[in-house]
């Protein structure tokens, strides 16, 4: 598609919610104004393309929102997005707007739909990573996880406070789904004594190591991915195995780590990504998601964005070395 036919772009957010949403949806309005392009958002992520829930965007509208979590468009998992009858629906209402360029904001789930989509609609898709999990590939980080890891790291500071009061193990899940990011980067932040995350096969052991001869005035802190194989429960069971005389809590953080205002990291990650994918579009790019590697803006083609983001060798390392 020739950029200058480009007229009306559509942007909504989909799947689970992640700060810096915001931002990143006050960047493309206020790029695509600059450009004399009128944007419009659709409400609760594929549902609202189906069913044609559309409000319009104005950036002075949005500046204001930059610093609120969550997303202001609403979200959504979409089950009728899924049949092709759901996607031919939204074909139909891109088509009755005069849509003519599409960018979604959110995971993995959001990419293979819009892969699925392309495949009967030849409108050019942008795609913005979103999600506090960091589990996608073409990007270091996604928008939502550095926030989310300050959230985790904020509660699990609370939870020491009171686990060295009663010298008690406590066991802390957080979020990730089956990425350990938030597991990691949370549980090295706040000098847990064990981290389990999905990516290790050695770290249950090294902790059922450790906590065998616990016996100590000190804390003793476990933060577990929500993916891990093991699970907090039978993290719990095990401890008391080899253990039995230990004063055991579990917490789960749960979607506590997706609310809240967004870290000045997410804010600018969503202005820098939001910006960027305007601009891709006014480059004929398509099917592309804009992520950040190495601090610099890159795009990454859909089926390559699905595969997973795996936790690279360095983080490993540090896991190995802080876990034993």
């Amino acid at each position: 598609m020739n950029t200058n036919k480009i007229k009306h772009i559509g942007v909504f957010t989909s799947g689970g919610d992640s700060p810096g949403m915001n931002s990143a949806l006050y960047a493309i309005a206020k790029t695509a104004e600059a450009t004399g392009i009128k944007v419009s958002g659709f409400r609760k992520g594929y549902e609202g393309l189906i069913d044609g829930d559309l409000v319009q965007f104005k950036s002075h509208e949005l500046q204001k929102l930059t610093q609120k979590g969550g997303t202001i468009l609403k979200t959504a998992r979409s089950k009728r997005f899924l049949e092709l009858e759901g996607r031919k629906k939204a074909l139909q209402t891109l088509n009755a707007n005069k849509i003519d360029a599409l960018i979604a904001i959110g995971g993995d789930g959001t990419f293979k739909g819009l892969l699925a989509f392309s495949e009967i609609c030849d409108i050019p898709f942008v795609g913005i990573p979103g999600t506090i999990d960091n589990d996608i590939s073409g990007t270091d980080y996604t928008l939502g996880f550095d926030s989310a890891v300050n959230t985790a790291i904020e509660n699990i500071d609370k939870i020491r406070d009171t686990a060295e009061s009663h010298n008690r193990v406590f066991i802390v899940e957080v979020m990730g789904r089956d990425s350990g990011y938030i597991g990691i980067h949370s549980g090295l932040m706040v000098g847990a004594d064990a981290i389990l995350i999905p990516e290790s096969d050695t770290d249950f052991i090294n902790l059922l190591d450790k906590v065998k001869n616990y016996d100590s005035e000190d804390a003793f802190l476990v933060v577990v991915s929500e993916g891990d194989e093991i699970g907090a429960e039978l993290v719990s069971s095990k401890i008391k195995e080899v253990n039995p005389n230990v004063d055991l809590r579990i917490t789960k953080l749960g979607h506590v780590q997706r609310g809240g205002n967004p870290s000045a990291l997410d804010r600018m990650l969503g202005i820098r990504l939001g910006v960027e994918a305007v601009k891709s579009l006014l480059q004929s790019k398509k099917n592309v998601m804009v992520g950040i590697l190495n601090n610099q803006l890159h795009l990454t083609p859909f089926n390559e964005v699905v595969k997973q983001h795996q936790v690279n060798k360095e983080l490993h390392e540090l896991l190995e070395l802080f876990g034993t």
